[in-house]
């Protein structure tokens, strides 16, 4: 896989019980099964990984399979610049949780687009990380990560739609995100989560404005204080 194309990676991760069972998270063609082994120890060898991030690997992961390969030598879809593969990983747990710097190390040893399906005790829950490339570099980084609740398999609201690569990439992360993300469909990605960033970033100066208006005795400049934040409400109502 070259470095300079950006691959999505599909992590189903598994809780297995006393009988491990078929996964059927994904309706994928049968030409898109791959099915090999990968030691865990690939993503925690480097001698930069804190105790701490290895302890989570080997209490927390079982095993990594790499399940599946969607591309256009294994389903009728074409590549684009940005998504040339889609790979399904399923990494069976020990315990059903799995730290987020597990997430965030995997992603700095394969630098390409990763989305993870938890499974613990018959619920299911999917897990995606918003990834651009790295400035002046080939490599990406995850911005930030998006994930359902746990429900029922069939329930998943992860589904194979896009006549690309890229728009199937894109279709898993708005899948996930859900109404995190707005339902501004003519935005690009990028786009909407950057507008997500500002109304995170909109309801902290909120909150911390209410907090000062609680404090504020002097009447004069707290009902400054509230026509400022009625101001950022309206903004904020503008925003959704």
């Amino acid at each position: 896989m070259a470095s300079k194309e950006a691959i999505v990676l599909i992590f189903v991760i598994y809780y297995d019980a006393k009988h491990q069972k078929d996964l059927h998270m994904f309706t994928l063609p049968k030409s898109t099964e791959f099915n090999k082994c990968i030691p865990k120890q690939k993503f925690y060898s480097n001698l930069s990984v804190t105790p701490t991030i290895k302890k989570a690997f080997t209490n927390q992961i079982k095993v990594i399979y790499w399940r599946n390969k969607i591309a256009p030598t294994t389903v009728n879809l074409a590549a684009s610049d940005s998504v040339t593969e889609i790979e399904v990983f399923e990494i069976q747990l020990n315990i059903p949780k799995l730290d987020e710097s597990v997430l965030r190390q995997i992603d700095r040893e394969i630098p390409y687009h990763i989305l993870f399906l938890l499974e613990y005790e018959g619920k299911y829950r999917a897990v995606i990380g918003y990834k651009e490339a790295a400035v002046g570099k080939t490599a990406f980084k995850v911005d930030r990560y998006y994930s359902t609740d746990w429900l029922d398999e069939d329930d998943l609201p992860v589904h194979l739609d896009g006549l690309t690569l890229d728009a199937v990439y894109e279709n898993f992360v708005r899948q996930i995100a859900g109404d995190v993300l707005g339902t501004g469909e003519s935005a690009s990605l990028k786009d909407s989560v950057e507008q997500q960033k500002q109304r995170e970033q909109l309801e902290k100066q909120i909150a911390a404005l209410e907090a000062k208006i609680r404090k504020e005795k002097q009447p004069k400049k707290k009902f400054e204080l509230v026509q400022k934040l009625n101001t950022m409400k309206g903004e904020q109502e503008r925003k959704k």
